[in-house]
């Protein structure tokens, strides 16, 4: 039986891994297919404290990785079948029907971008097509920016973005906005925000990067082209926790509800969580790195009332 099983290995995994192996809980971490989570799909992260220059995203979340390995950290290159958490010690279930019991579990699995779906957008992931301004915005200053969504993340990204950028066209399916009237007012005041109303995108344009892209008008069935340096995607993610209806109590969009008081304790005593999985608001790697701290830290403390350290 293993002291704690870390399920993901973005941020929040590894650097509840790091925590978790210098307590001496020897965790496990079952990685999932996407190894590394969302920074393996970045390009350059520069926000990450520590690093003089930008870091590729996939290079950060390697040197994190070793240090991992260096720690004796084990790794389980699977993805989760079925839990059950009913009691302790708490069952988990790979693809490959192998069962790993643990006297703890930390779920660290994220969140995904909601993406357009198109051939085009895919090309040019990191190459001018994002879905996160707050990580990258800072790369496109002084460029014309696209958004796409209606809601309040595209308006926080496409708010966000005037920042940098010298404009930020809003495409959105509608004639009205998703968002709330606060977030909506604060949109439309901003001078450097134009909107395309009642239009799709339906195809990237680009070289080495993003240049334009092509979007229909759904009421006039015109198409026409925005020249812009980056497209950025708001919406919405989603939580990598279908696996966990039924064990653990998710919000209505699937996020983990954590316990009040607490950022990572869970409705089941032993089972914590960390990252963007339960996380909706900041969605950094930083901050999922600061949640895997603290779970791992509060995993330790548990085993140790239980006397299970």
């Amino acid at each position: 039986m293993e002291k704690c099983v870390i399920i993901g290995s973005g941020c929040a995994g590894l650097t509840a891994g790091i925590y978790a192996a210098r307590s001496g809980m020897e965790p496990l971490v079952i990685g999932g297919l996407l190894a590394g989570g969302q920074l393996m799909l970045t390009s350059e992260v520069e926000n990450f404290p520590g690093f003089e220059q930008p870091i590729l995203g996939t290079e950060l979340m390697e040197r994190m990785r070793k240090q991992c390995e260096r720690l004796e950290v084990r790794f389980v290159n699977d993805q989760i079948d079925r839990v059950d958490f009913k009691k302790s010690p708490f069952s988990i279930w790979t693809s490959e029907s192998k069962e790993i019991t643990a006297s703890t579990v930390i779920v660290a699995t994220g969140a995904n971008a909601k993406w357009l779906g198109l051939p085009s957008e895919e090309k040019y992931r990191a190459k001018g097509v994002s879905a996160c301004a707050v990580c990258d915005g800072f790369f496109f200053k002084g460029k014309e920016l696209v958004v796409a969504g209606g809601g309040d993340t595209a308006m926080e990204e496409a708010t966000f973005l005037t920042r940098f950028a010298a404009k930020v066209t809003v495409v959105h399916r509608r004639d009205k906005l998703r968002a709330s009237p606060a977030m909506e007012e604060k949109a439309r005041k901003n001078l450097k925000i134009e909107f395309a109303w009642d239009s799709v995108i339906e195809e990237v344009l680009g070289n080495d990067m993003v240049t334009g892209v092509r979007v229909k008008n759904f009421k006039t069935q015109a198409t026409r082209i925005i020249n812009c340096g980056g497209l950025f995607v708001a919406i919405g993610h989603e939580p990598a926790t279908s696996f966990l209806k039924g064990h653990l109590k998710l919000d209505d969009k699937g996020y983990i509800v954590p316990l009040p008081g607490s950022w990572v304790k869970t409705s089941i005593e032993g089972v914590f969580a960390a990252g963007d999985c339960v996380d909706h608001r900041y969605r950094q790697a930083v901050t999922a790195a600061g949640y895997g701290c603290i779970a791992a830290m509060e995993a330790r403390w548990w085993l140790e009332d239980k006397g299970l350290g």
